[in-house]
């Protein structure tokens, strides 16, 4: 069965995020007078929502609250400038664009349409579903169970690109093939090293 629809996790994918996230991470703790992450730290924010990353940070609740308080504040917007957009995604976005319907599914919450924004790539996509719009963000597969519903397809008409391994288990539970982007460790359909890739996995149906 042909892909109708293609779908892009954010952080990772679409967008190397890597040097934004660390600093809003650590700035936050450093406004609280704690060390940088550490690089579990690190690779546990990268794959969570915001939510998550900071009850892993602030363990207790009353420092939860005022972390979350401040992040609230101080927003997400000053990090943008370090976002790295990948090479070939809006070429691919593009391409896509003539011939099958394009998604976000991220954890990422109130900062992803602003990301887009921001960067001008808005247009590209026909829904983007973040960690807000479900009950259940990944590792579940609420998410990509949402842009199914959206478009009125079955699971196999999705391709969806991620990055790790909550990507993994949220396409398995939906049962979305999945296309890892530079992570051979996952168990996926395909595995990309560039995101012109996907194109070559499309020409093939």
């Amino acid at each position: 069965m042909a892909y109708k629809v293609i779908t892009f996790d954010c952080d990772g994918v679409m967008f190397d995020t890597v040097d934004a996230n660390r600093a809003y991470y650590d700035d936050i703790l450093a406004q609280f007078g704690c060390p940088p992450m550490t690089r579990e730290q690190f690779e546990y924010a990268q794959m969570q929502t915001v939510d998550n990353a900071i009850a892993m940070l602030f363990p207790d609740p009353a420092d939860y609250e005022a972390a979350q308080a401040h992040r609230k504040k101080n927003g997400y917007t000053p990090y943008f400038k370090f976002m790295k957009i990948e090479p070939d995604l809006i070429s691919l976005l593009t391409w896509c664009r003539t011939g099958y319907k394009t998604a976000v599914a991220t954890n990422r919450s109130d900062t992803m349409n602003r990301v887009l924004s921001t960067h001008g790539i808005s247009e590209y996509f026909d829904i983007v579903v973040t960690a807000l719009d479900v009950p259940h963000p990944k590792p579940a597969a609420d998410p990509l169970l949402k842009v199914l519903e959206h478009f009125g397809i079955d699971a196999s008409e999705m391709l969806y690109i991620g990055d790790s391994k909550v990507d993994e288990t949220a396409a398995k539970a939906a049962g979305v093939p999945l296309a890892a982007y530079r992570n051979p460790d996952l168990d996926a359909d395909y595995h990309i090293r560039h995101l012109r890739e996907i194109k070559e996995i499309l020409n093939g149906f």
